[in-house]
């Protein structure tokens, strides 16, 4: 068996495809075992990898891009999810974006996703960062919500099923991210360089058992298989508040079959990290080199 370091920020609900295929003894039917690593952000992630702590990552991808224009030696090989099932949360006196001027709002990353997602989604509504709003490190999607409830922060975009349990504790959906960014490279894997063409097969193989796993998660026949896990990583007491999620992200297109990256879904990416600041106009062509398909096309040849 060959041990693989899988790191993620929060290894939530886009990990789903994983944990079928951990569920399913994909994994182990290609003779590999994955170790979970844990990083509590999507930051410490994509560091991990760099640093050789781990040999891959599902993360946002922004971080990647910005160290393959800097001549760094990560590169994304395939998709994780390239939908945003996520919904503006607000507190309960907060009806509207407009009425997020001179808030708070929390996000996982200053950098990476969320952060991003959320300026795109209020610069449409005439509110520009950092004169209009703040942000505040506030976590992955379960340190959010708790930041939300304890008033720390006054909004925060919430993925299902967290946004639809936010709803009904009397909080206000104010906006969809998916609708300001329907295609994007929402998490990918990640891995350096070296590592990756050192363990061309190994790399094959994982491809190949997510793959399987995509299919089986994308089927509404196989709800008996993917629910169950879903509910577990996300609300373990609420099977039908589960289900709601499940379907809302799987109906939008969430996690794509064979792990395909779209163009389009990569010239978003690129294009909203540009409009963030995070990317220089001058590198928005050469930035899409960081998606190196060939280990995917090997894998699914």
């Amino acid at each position: 068996m060959t041990i693989v370091k899988l790191v993620g920020g929060a290894q939530g609900f886009n990990w789903l495809p994983v944990f079928v295929a951990e569920d399913q003894d994909l994994f182990e039917k290609h003779g590999l075992r994955i170790q979970y690593l844990r990083m509590g952000s999507v930051d410490k992630a994509t560091t991990a990898v760099v640093e050789g702590a781990a040999d891959l990552a599902i993360t946002p991808p922004e971080g990647a891009v910005s160290n393959y224009v800097k001549g760094g030696e990560l590169r994304v090989v395939a998709s994780n999810s390239n939908r945003l099932p996520m919904s503006l949360v607000a507190r309960p006196a907060i009806g509207s974006i407009a009425g997020l001027r001179g808030k708070k709002i929390g996000t996982s990353s200053l950098t990476e996703g969320t952060a991003i997602y959320t300026q795109m989604l209020l610069s449409r509504e005439g509110l520009k960062y950092p004169d209009d709003y703040e942000f505040a490190l506030a976590g992955v999607h379960t340190s959010r919500w708790e930041a939300l409830q304890a008033g720390d922060i006054d909004c925060a975009p919430q993925p299902a099923p967290w946004n639809f349990i936010a709803e009904a504790a009397g909080y206000n959906l104010i906006g969809e991210v998916n609708e300001a960014i329907p295609e994007i490279v929402f998490a990918a894997l990640i891995g350096r360089k070296g590592w990756l063409d050192a363990n061309g097969e190994v790399v094959g193989k994982l491809l190949s058992a997510l793959a399987e796993a995509y299919r089986i998660t994308n089927d509404p026949s196989k709800e008996s298989i993917t629910l169950p896990i879903f509910q577990r990583i996300t609300v373990p007491d609420d099977a039908e508040l589960a289900l709601r999620g499940l379907r809302y992200m799987r109906d939008m297109g969430m996690w794509p079959d064979g792990l395909a990256i779209p163009d389009r879904a990569l010239e978003t990416t690129i294009d909203l990290m540009i409009r963030a600041r995070l990317l220089d106009e001058h590198h928005r062509r050469s930035a899409a080199g960081v998606f190196d398909a060939s280990y995917l096309e090997r894998a699914l040849a």
